[in-house]
């Protein structure tokens, strides 16, 4: 079966050729390997190349909607149509990487309820397109409620077993997510994983293990940070659970540790993120760009606030939670809270409040943080943390939603910068989201600023010390997006001069539409600029012939 033919049962689609024929046909192959050795081009013009530890990378998804031919000539005409710059002599017998490494999200249903991969056959041969293309690695969700599903302590890690051999096999990097979140509710979510049966047993016996509103509504994406440190779960704390889990992880993966798997992104909260469920989707609570919730009013973190307000004389304080902060889908001016000439946000109490709950996300994250680092100790991994690009509203005074998210951001106070001293501390990456959006873009009646907001992040990681790296928020294919990537990137802030650019770029996410034509030859040439960085001043080395047949075979088989 051919590569395009392969990729095509992604779709579960037969992909004809050109001429009308299954790309199993013979006649249907568009690219030869003896065509590309006689261009003058691919001896002459390609710049790329091959070694062990910098292939050209891929991760695939497992689509089931019906596509469009995915003409994966293209993946292997970008080759021969840009110089493309791999490496930076530096003196002597060195040479330094340039650039920004992209990486690619798998599907969220990589692996499958019974713990199996799905549609292997059509993830490997997407992990070889991507290869071709240029592709560092892939991220990877690694889902707490499918290898810790039934008992505690037991795990069953079949399905990535084999996405990580197969990522190895392909000469791919691996950026582990540890979610120990439910999948299903937020934006983009395809399919739904939830949290261990077990874990929600206990839930269901005390639903103070939820995060709550003030209406007393409960979301069960994950775990109240009120009860981190409190033995609910079966004589464990959730902490340890966490930990225990990313242990396991380490344990069973330790031959590829450091080498294929270089990096664990450890999930704080919904959607993995560190903040607070605040803006939940799930049965139409919350709609864009609605101001969201406080998620304080279980009994945990009552406790916790009660003890606090006493601990300055202010026991009134800790009784609840603003209750004049309006409803998820209010706006800051319809609320006596959020609006810009009140007291609330503002005033002595709304100033003790933001700060004791955004004072908790911070310490929730930084006892997951410790456990998981002293874990892998001494393994040259990473640790990175993913923070959500909350843009909406960002051009008012209080910036409410961001402050419902546990975010205490003001126009008045940075609230970024915290969050990045924390991760400082443990050398963790700040990886951010809404990369690829511009302001104009957004509706301007909510005073949506993307741009302004990755700015901010951008100083407020370079003060601390903190390696920055990205995701684009929503899927997006054209140039424009792209455009707006690189240009973020750079970390050229304000054009001042300093050198620095994101460590990583994570794509968002691998599915049918990505292996479109037109998308695919865009998405090809974006990851070859990105790899090039912004230093033009290069030594261009030709690419070695081999490669450039590696890569028709890639596209043909």
């Amino acid at each position: 079966m051919s590569l395009q033919h392969q990729i095509g049962a992604l779709s579960g689609t037969p992909i004809t050729s050109d001429s009308g024929s299954m790309t199993g046909d013979p006649t249907s192959a568009t690219v030869s390997a003896s065509a590309l050795r006689r261009s003058p081009e691919a001896s002459l013009r390609c710049s790329v190349e091959k070694q062990a530890s910098d292939t050209d990378r891929v991760s695939p998804s497992p689509p089931t909607s019906p596509v469009t031919r995915p003409d994966l000539t293209a993946a292997c005409q970008a080759f021969l149509s840009e110089e493309v710059a791999v490496r930076e002599y530096h003196g002597g017998a060195q040479y330094k990487e340039k650039g920004v490494p992209v990486y690619v999200m798998m599907p969220l249903d990589s692996v499958t309820m019974g713990n199996g991969v799905n549609r292997m056959k059509a993830m490997s041969a997407s992990m070889h397109a991507l290869r071709s293309a240029g592709v560092e690695g892939v991220m990877m969700d690694v889902w707490w409620g499918l290898v810790e599903r039934d008992v505690p302590g037991v795990y069953n890690w079949g399905g990535y077993v084999e996405l990580m051999e197969l990522a190895k096999k392909h000469g791919l990097k691996v950026q582990a997510v540890m979610s120990f979140h439910q999948c299903g509710g937020n934006v983009g979510d395809s399919c739904t994983i939830p949290l261990p049966k077990w874990v929600v047993e206990e839930m269901d016996k005390d639903p103070d293990l939820a995060y709550t509103d003030q209406w007393e509504r409960r979301n069960y994406e994950c775990l109240s940070l009120g009860c981190d440190s409190l033995p609910v779960l079966k004589g464990r704390t959730p902490v340890q659970c966490y930990s225990d889990y990313i242990r396991a992880f380490k344990d069973k993966f330790q031959h590829l540790i450091g080498d294929t798997i270089v990096e664990i992104q450890v999930g704080m909260g919904p959607a993995g993120e560190l903040r607070y469920p605040s803006y939940p989707e799930q049965n139409g609570t919350w709609k864009f760009p609605g101001i969201g919730a406080f998620q304080c009013y279980d009994k945990y973190m009552i406790s916790s606030l009660k003890a606090a307000a006493e601990g300055i004389g202010k026991p009134r304080w800790g009784k609840t939670g603003p209750t004049d902060a309006g409803h998820y889908n209010k706006w800051p001016e319809d609320t006596d809270f959020f609006r810009k000439e009140g007291r609330g946000w503002n005033g002595p109490y709304g100033e003790f409040f933001l700060t004791w709950y955004s004072q908790l996300l911070l310490d929730h994250g930084e006892r997951i943080l410790s456990s998981a680092k002293a874990i892998f100790e001494n393994t040259g991994v990473k640790f990175s943390v993913k923070v959500a690009g909350i843009h909406w509203h960002y051009g008012t005074r209080s910036h409410a939603p961001e402050l419902t998210a546990g975010y205490y951001n003001t126009r008045f106070r940075d609230g970024y910068l915290p969050i990045a001293q924390m991760l400082a501390r443990h050398g963790a990456i700040f990886n951010f989201t809404c990369i690829e959006m511009r302001d104009h873009e957004q509706p301007q009646d909510a005073l949506c600023a993307p741009e302004k907001l990755v700015r901010q992040v951008a100083l407020a990681t370079r003060k601390a010390g903190v390696p920055l790296a990205g995701e684009n928020a929503l899927p997006r294919y054209d140039n424009y997006a792209h455009e707006q990537i690189l240009r973020a990137s750079s970390l050229n802030l304000d054009g001042d001069g300093e050198q620095g650019e994101m460590c990583a770029f994570t794509y968002l996410r691998m599915n049918p539409d990505l292996f479109q034509e037109e998308n695919w030859r865009r998405f090809v040439g974006f990851v070859k600029k990105m790899k090039e960085g912004k230093d033009g001043n290069r030594c261009r080395e030709q690419v070695a012939e081999h490669l450039v047949q590696e890569a028709a075979v890639a596209l043909m088989h």
